[in-house]
């Protein structure tokens, strides 16, 4: 009996010993199967994450984009850039002026193409555009008002401000009170404004580049060269 006790006792020392071994050998192996599963399954969901991410970002393009295609009236998407409705010009000035009237022919069901002339409203704006930053001025005061020698070797110049000089008299004579006269020169063409002696300042601060914006006659004057008429025409 003693001996059978003995060996029962053994045996139970014995046991969680080796229960620990099998466990110790067990462990590296567990780890070796369970770990590439554990990578598996983060990678899946931040592969659905990043999905989820990439769909969201998608979405908000499309509509920022939608958005960006709108004319700033909210009508149709206009074709070709995004950025159109943060952009107002054309481009260059002159560019940008017959634009305006394009649109505005293309607009009015009444527009006679037959007449329509935007070539003779280019010559013009060039006209505009040499008289305003390449001739040379020369002013005069006088006790009622000023006078302007309008001046340039460059030929295409010198018919331009002869042709702007010529028509500006005609057209705005007698507009505001002021006297407009003007005379073809070889070099250009002559201003002489004149008012009441207590507008000589004014007419001498404006010089003859402020003298020829007075009025809104001009973009009545480009429409009607766009639609075949001469409003320079004496």
């Amino acid at each position: 009996m003693r001996g059978g006790l003995r060996l029962t006792r053994i045996a139970q020392n014995i046991r969680p010993k080796g229960q620990m071994m099998i466990l110790f050998r067990l462990t590296p192996l567990a780890f070796a199967v369970l770990l590439p599963c554990a990578a598996l399954a983060q990678t899946t969901s931040d592969m659905m994450s990043g999905a989820q991410d990439a769909s969201g970002m998608a979405q908000m393009h499309a509509k920022m984009m939608g958005q960006a295609a709108m004319d700033p009236g909210g009508m149709a998407p206009m074709a070709g850039s995004q950025d159109a409705v943060t952009l107002h010009e054309g481009g260059q000035a002159a560019f940008a002026a017959i634009q305006e009237i394009v649109t505005l022919l293309a607009a009015d069901p009444k527009t006679d193409w037959s007449k329509v002339n935007i070539e003779a409203l280019r010559q013009h704006l060039i006209d505009m555009d040499n008289v305003t930053l390449r001739a040379v001025v020369a002013s005069t005061p006088m006790p009622d008002g000023a006078s302007f020698a309008v001046t340039s070797n460059d030929p295409a110049v010198r018919g331009s401000i002869q042709r702007m000089v010529m028509a500006h008299a005609a057209t705005m004579n007698g507009a505001n009170g002021w006297a407009l006269k003007a005379q073809t020169t070889d070099q250009g063409a002559v201003l002489v404004v004149t008012g009441a002696p207590a507008d000589a300042a004014k007419i001498q601060g404006l010089g003859f580049i402020g003298v020829l914006t007075l009025g809104m006659h001009h973009q009545a004057h480009h429409l009607m060269l766009a639609r075949g008429m001469n409003p320079h025409k004496s």
